[in-house]
């Protein structure tokens, strides 16, 4: 075994093979000894994630990547075993590769063998290595390979079923008596607005839930009731929540919208007791609240005086997005929040698609069809999968910073992000300026454009570019090294977990436009005090420390936590974070990974 000489080099030589598929995670394997066993876990965890690229030949230690030996004759022979191997069912359940996701390079004269596992689509998931699903599915999150439960792999398979919808379920010994009349009137009315001469407004509210889906009899069975989906829409909150039906749901809306010395929302919506906390008269409660803060500017078209500008429209995609893709199975409440210059919406349960398809938009895959159908008659959801558009173009249109997704796992949880900055403001333009000098606002349009995300979110990823910039993945890599090169910013670990920040020295005097290594910013500083107009209120230890847990209900992130209050991250993460952590009024996610590039933070 070899150490590279020139770290950088051989992490480019990998970037620049890397950037041509859509692998986003990572997995070096020591393989001089034989074909590694935990291969074939890695490749179930790939498969069941979001995909990666496994690496034979290189060794990642903590002093930097090292070199296998690996010869011709073993690189041939580890070919035949893997092709073998994944098309033998007793090793794996489910080939995912085709010939050219199996590459051999050629480093410095060394062999390195590189294997791109897609994603595996719904239908095919769970993927798992032996013949028994239960002992031998994995998934990944940052820390690596992990064994999934029994629970989550039942769900990977109720998911792949696209016959058996999740809100189909038939639930036992329920009656009219668990639906909440005014709910079924209230949606009637709603369903007469948008579709007056339906046919199905003159049926009785039995037979107009059974054509909703809330109430069906199975062919197969004979078995007949209320389904899950009529339960979650009209049910009476009581008889939601028992054992039978979705015994964890828990509808939430919470607005964080002042710096409370008790670290407390300023207003909530959640079950109180004052409200049947269906679906339905959540949607009827909070969707009002959420487009209220939106700007409403006085429009005509023809005669007709219109209000609803595509951004209102596409917070209504994303409340229902949040409703019809949540997986009620699982341990996790519906949250909507609103933070400041935020809309954070947190559903439980897995993506049904790829990130990629989720942005690409047309994909139309739901789990929970018959809650689909009851907000399509109200003209609140999209079936032909154009919701994701409308809520892209809506931001777009407004001029502010484009939405994004991120997952967590343990339990599942999908997050769509609504900013409500733009990338280029009055503000953000006048921090860069502060750190770079004024020839920063005459660089190229998307170098400008992930400065200033950068600067707005503390971070950017080559992922959170790739829907934010109108380029290619490769482009995007070249843009990134090239700024660093620049010293526009500096990159803080490789693979999925790399994140690009702004350097944290500060700018002494103007620049030209080709900045060099010696220049930087401190724009970490000023992350708070430019999201809003108003400069920073000094406040005590006890009093700050309140705000933080206040805004750590959640899992969330030190620069969630910093956008949230108004104040520095580094400064939290050095002067603030370690005592509180040490007191034991926050816990990390990753305890034994204090520096974990994908580190949150929870009230204990």
């Amino acid at each position: 075994m070899q150490k590279f000489r020139d770290q950088n080099k051989i992490r480019e030589f990998l970037n620049d093979i890397l950037t041509k598929k859509e692998s986003e995670d990572l997995e070096f394997k020591h393989a001089s000894g034989g074909f590694p066993g935990s291969f074939w876990d890695t490749y179930s965890a790939f498969a069941n994630t979001e995909g990666g690229t496994i690496i034979f030949g290189v060794e990642e230690k903590t002093d930097g990547l090292y070199l296998d030996v690996i010869p011709d004759e073993t690189i041939e022979k580890y070919q035949k075993e893997f092709w073998s191997n994944v098309n033998n069912k007793s090793t794996v359940s489910c080939n995912l590769l085709k010939n050219d996701d199996v590459e051999v390079v050629k480093y410095s004269g060394f062999n390195i063998m590189l294997f791109h596992i897609p994603c595996a689509s719904r239908e095919q998931k769970p993927v798992f290595r032996t013949t028994n699903p239960y002992n031998g599915t994995f998934k990944r999150n940052y820390e690596g390979d992990y064994k999934c439960t029994e629970k989550e792999i039942q769900r990977m398979f109720a998911d792949a079923n696209d016959s058996r919808p999740a809100d189909s379920r038939i639930l036992s010994n329920y009656s009219l008596d668990d639906i909440d009349k005014e709910s079924i009137q209230q949606y009637r009315q709603l369903f007469a607005t948008a579709r007056p001469n339906h046919p199905w407004l003159v049926m009785d509210d039995m037979t107009l839930l059974e054509k909703l889906g809330g109430y069906r009899k199975d062919r197969e069975t004979g078995e007949e009731g209320f389904t899950l989906a009529g339960l979650l829409m009209f049910g009476k909150y009581d008889s939601i929540t028992d054992n039978a039906c979705a015994p964890d749901f828990f509808p939430d809306y919470q607005e964080w919208l002042n710096n409370d010395p008790d670290g407390r929302w300023s207003a909530r919506i959640y079950p109180d007791g004052t409200w049947e906390a269906n679906l339905f008269q959540y949607y009827r409660r909070v969707l009002p609240r959420l487009q209220s803060f939106l700007p409403n500017p006085f429009r005509l078209e023809g005669n007709t005086r219109k209000e609803e500008t595509t951004a209102h429209v596409a917070v209504r995609e994303a409340f229902i997005n949040l409703c019809v893709h949540s997986d009620f199975s699982v341990n996790a409440n519906l949250i909507v929040k609103h933070v400041k210059n935020m809309f954070i919406f947190s559903n439980p349960g897995s993506m049904l698609i790829t990130k990629a398809q989720y942005y690409h938009g047309g994909q139309s895959v739901c789990r929970n069809k018959s809650l689909q159908k009851m907000f399509m008659m109200l003209g609140a959801a999209e079936k032909a999968g154009s919701g994701v558009d409308k809520i892209l173009k809506g931001w777009s249109d407004a001029n502010w910073r484009t939405p994004y997704v991120n997952t967590t796992c343990r339990p599942d949880v999908v997050n769509l992000y609504l900013p409500m900055l733009s990338l280029l403001d009055a503000n953000v333009k006048e921090g860069l300026v502060e750190s770079f000098g004024k020839s920063v606002l005459r660089i190229e349009h998307n170098c400008l454009q992930t400065l200033a995300l950068a600067y707005t979110e503390g971070y950017v990823t080559n992922e959170r570019l790739r829907y934010t910039l109108d380029i290619h993945k490769a482009d995007i890599y070249d843009l990134l090294k090239d700024m660093c090169g620049k010293g526009y910013l500096v990159a803080e670990g490789h693979g999925r977990g790399t994140k690009y920040r702004i350097p944290q020295t500060r700018k002494t005097s103007d620049v030209s436009d080709n900045l060099g290594s010696n220049l930087g910013s401190n724009l970490g500083s000023n992350l708070g005090s430019n999201l809003g107009s108003k400069p920073k209120r000094r406040l005590g230890r006890d009093e700050l420390r309140r705000i933080i847990l206040g805004a750590c209900d959640e899992w969330v992130s030190l620069e969630h936590i910093a956008t949230t209050i108004g104040r520095n991250p580094d400064y939290l993460l050095t002067s603030v974070i370690p005592s509180m952590l040490k007191e034991g009024l926050l816990e990390r996610m990753y305890p034994q990974s204090p520096k974990h590039p994908y580190q949150k933070y929870k009230r204990k």
